[in-house]
């Protein structure tokens, strides 16, 4: 389906797919002109009472021993409330149809269980891994989530003819146009993401060649393999999962845009930016710098406002952290980061089910396996600070602190 090896064919396949679906009756990115009773509708199944109260108190809670501090920027973005306004609005449009979604709209499990109670179907997956399109009609209805779909994927669901449904954000097109830019001057895409997450999986479909970096870590590898060389098969081994077919290290890192998963943290995005920046200079000179090295900051502002949030509370004087969203979230784990490397017991779950009646909590520290800890809240007067993902709704958050109240006996 993808074209290889030709890359003006690819950048104009990629614009000339673009033009077909906006100019199609069949595909829609902006709603079915019901977007205010579905937002009164997700206000009612996703919002809170007591997260206002907080919020108008300076973002402080204080009940008994307890004192609960919010991140000023937490929750739900405006491009996931768009994301699920648009997928509730499809089945709304669509009473009978048979509608298919491509992935996880977002990384909630409640969110995604309001889907299937709806009647919208997940394409399955085989044992390989890959998607398998062909249980769609072209009578069937499909919703692109949040994170996008990849170009082949876009093709082959405009070449069935079905209904589509888009709600990319914004901001992941936006990466997607930084990454054809650097396809229009041959420049190798370095994405800083994770190779299999949805969202980069989309992105690096853009490009004609690219690598994928997970931290700074392997961006340090790739630039000391630049200055140095190096052992060519051992890199190829090192990234055989996140690298354009084909990939030379010694032909395809002369020219090098950066891009990022915009959940990515920021912070480590502009180190990698900068460490690249600097070890192409060494290359190739200050006054060449131009020619090898292309730049844009593509971290999204939602996520950029909720790592800074975090980053605040962190000032405060805290006894524990807890974050609340998706285990396979991207910009959750990371807000969970913020907290560890700065000292501070933290927990990250994906409901208030984790909190036990016993003072036990289930929670994923960092990169591990599920774990449980007993006795997570301790005795005496206790300060927690609590932040939550782009793709955790207010309730969620409310629901675990009235546990932690509970646990307290603040109520």
């Amino acid at each position: 389906m993808r074209i290889v090896n030709c890359e003006l064919r690819i950048v104009m396949d990629n614009k000339v797919l673009n033009r077909s679906l906006h100019q199609s009756d069949r595909y829609y990115r902006h709603g079915f002109g019901g977007s205010a009773d579905l937002k009164q509708q997700l206000r009612f199944q996703y919002d809170s009472d007591l997260m206002p109260q907080i919020r108008e108190r300076g973002y402080v809670l204080q009940q008994g021993e307890v004192t609960i501090r919010l991140a000023e920027a937490m929750g739900f973005c405006w491009g996931v409330e768009r994301a699920i306004a648009l997928a509730y609005e499809t089945r709304q449009q669509f009473p009978s149809a048979c509608i298919w979604i491509t992935n996880e709209i977002i990384h909630n499990p409640r969110v995604n269980q309001s889907l299937k109670d709806r009647q919208i179907r997940f394409i399955p997956v085989d044992s390989r891994g890959e998607k398998d399109f062909s249980v769609m009609s072209a009578d069937d209805v499909v919703i692109l989530p949040a994170f996008g779909a990849t170009v082949e994927e876009m093709q082959l669901l405009h070449q069935k003819g079905c209904i589509i449904a888009d709600t990319t954000c914004p901001w992941v097109a936006k990466v997607w146009n930084r990454v054809e830019k650097h396809q229009q001057g041959n420049f190798t895409s370095i994405v800083h993401g994770k190779y299999n997450h949805e969202e980069t999986l989309a992105t690096r479909s853009h490009a004609e060649k690219y690598l994928v970096l997970l931290n700074l870590s392997e961006a340090e590898y790739v630039c000391n393999y630049i200055l140095r060389g190096g052992n060519r098969d051992a890199f190829l081994s090192k990234f055989a999962l996140a690298c354009s077919p084909g990939f030379d290290p010694d032909t395809d890192l002369v020219k090098i845009g950066i891009a990022n998963q915009t959940t990515m943290l920021k912070g480590e995005t502009e180190q990698i930016g900068k460490l690249f920046e600097r070890t192409l200079m060494r290359k190739y000179g200050f006054s060449d710098i131009d020619r090898h090295f292309l730049s844009f900051n593509t971290i999204c502002n939602a996520t950029q406002e909720r790592q800074d949030a975090m980053l605040k509370l962190m000032a405060e004087k805290l006894d524990l952290v807890l974050v609340v969203g998706g285990f396979n979230s991207s910009n959750t784990a990371h807000l969970l980061e913020i907290a560890c490397q700065r000292g501070i017991p933290a927990y990250h779950i994906d409901s208030a089910e984790r909190i036990g009646v016993g003072n036990w909590i289930q929670h994923q520290p960092l990169h591990q396996a599920l774990t449980v800890t007993e006795d997570w809240l301790p005795p005496g007067p206790v300060a927690v600070g609590i932040t939550s993902g782009a793709s955790t709704p207010d309730n969620a958050v409310a629901a675990a602190i009235e546990k932690i109240l509970h646990l307290k006996n603040c109520f």
